[in-house]
């Protein structure tokens, strides 16, 4: 086992796994930028490094200044959280050029399932069902136009490089596709300095529907079953529960062993999440792999008894994982609480809480880093908790959010509290009727 690990991340992902690691009795080493010296993380760690200035790229996505920090406190592994370098195969290598376990995917694991051209076609390889379209990155418009028909209208291009909904474009019929083209491909080159695209056929009323795996270094992989994170705003995630209400016994199985193939015939390594999306004839097709630990990874975790983190640093030490299938048996929903103002466009909201009150109770779990007279930095994302609800029905965990939800205060800030709470008394969302448009037509109150 390890004894000491370093967190290449920040907020409460960084104390989550410091919480884990203490448990297991391994030493932790947090890094943070210096806007985040007051950060939780930073104060719960065994030793702390400031490893530059607020701006990410010069922090928390500065590879050698990581290293350096890992060197000197003598740390034999690294832990990356989600975001920031926990997908990066340039990153993933050079620990292990420098003998030090990247707790995650392999660099080559990265490159082969990163690119999600390069993903569907080994997903094709390795028979897992995917969204008919290109096979690979398109060439040129006069391919893109020609591949539009044979798929049939409407169709979704895409980023090949993409991700938070950058470089997407719907095209419903051939007049508008050119302009969708040099738009998408405009936007993908400035947002990750590549305008590689590829096509899909559109899937419409689609839900979002991921499987948790873990694979171990012997070959073998195993599932945890699904989360369902189809209400989304801008390709961004607002909450997510399992089971999936529109999951039956039979689609779980089928998805569930389509996502196990994905993972052993990569031979992946690792808890990471193979994401789907699913028509409403509850036909599925694969969409990517995510090559890390999940945001939403918490109720996986109260409804099957089981440490994520804990089963990846294991994982990442050469245990072999028991290879046994886990199926819920309770029923959990995460609200996503961000500083942002639902009632003006989800504009950010960062400054200083100066009231923060928790909820409790049976069934009720915070993952957080703030506290009253936190000052929140303008400069990352603007999730400051999750706010989890597990019962033994969908009914009991809405009943059981709608109250964590009036109970939880944070003031000084703007924050999705409200948003959330109608979102819980929302008839569709109650009905478990719902798709990744849903958001579309929801409208709030004042």
């Amino acid at each position: 086992m390890f004894k000491k690990i370093l967190i290449a991340n920040r907020g409460e992902i960084a104390l989550r796994v410091i919480r884990t690691c203490k448990e297991m009795g391994v030493k932790t080493v947090a890094v943070y930028s210096t806007a985040d010296a007051e950060s939780l993380h930073v104060r719960f760690a065994d030793e702390a490094v400031c490893i530059g200035p607020a701006p990410s790229s010069e922090s928390y996505l500065k590879m050698s200044n990581i290293i350096a920090a890992a060197e000197i406190t003598n740390a034999d592994a690294i832990h990356p959280g989600y975001g920031f370098l926990s997908e990066n195969a340039k990153f993933s290598k050079l620990c292990e050029e420098h003998n030090i376990k990247f707790i995650g995917a392999t660099g080559e694991m990265i490159d082969q399932m990163g690119d999600k051209a390069n993903a569907k076609s080994t997903m094709i390889a390795a028979g897992v069902p995917c969204v008919p379209g290109s096979e690979g990155v398109i060439c040129d418009f006069e391919e893109c136009e020609k591949l539009a028909i044979e798929t049939g209208y409407p169709v979704m291009l895409k980023a090949s490089a993409g991700g938070g909904g950058k470089g997407m474009r719907a095209v419903w019929k051939s007049e508008d596709l050119k302009e969708a083209w040099d738009s998408a491909r405009q936007e993908s080159k400035a947002a990750f300095g590549n305008d590689d695209m590829y096509m899909e056929k559109l899937i419409e009323e689609p839900r979002h529907i991921e499987i948790q795996i873990v694979g171990d270094s012997f070959g073998k992989a195993c599932h945890l079953s699904e989360r369902d994170c189809s209400v989304q705003r801008r390709h961004q995630k607002l909450t997510e529960e399992t089971p999936s209400p529109f999951m039956t016994d039979d689609l779980r199985e089928r998805m569930g062993k389509a996502a196990v193939k994905a993972a052993e015939y990569i031979k992946y390594e690792g808890a990471g999440t193979v994401e789907f999306l699913v028509d409403k004839h509850r036909n599925f097709y694969f969409m990517e792999m995510n090559t890390r630990i999940q945001v939403e990874h918490p109720i996986t975790e109260e409804v099957v008894n089981y440490d994520l983190i804990r089963e990846q640093i294991l994982v990442a030490a050469g245990v072999p994982i028991s290879g046994k299938h886990y199926y819920p048996q309770m029923h959990s929903i995460e609200c996503r609480i961000n500083a942002e103002d639902p009632h003006n466009n989800f504009r950010p909201a960062p400054g200083k809480i100066t009231t923060f009150h928790a909820p409790g109770g049976h069934g009720v779990r915070i993952d957080t880093h703030v506290y009253a007279g936190y000052m929140i930095p303008p400069n990352y994302d603007s999730m400051i908790a999750k706010l989890i609800t597990t019962a033994q029905t969908r009914e009991e965990a809405i009943n059981k959010m709608k109250r964590a939800l009036d109970e939880f205060v944070i003031e000084g800030v703007k924050t999705t509290i409200p948003f959330h709470r109608q979102l819980m008394d929302h008839p569709d969302y109650v009905a478990g009727n719902y798709t990744t448009k849903f958001m579309e037509d929801f409208k709030m109150k004042s």
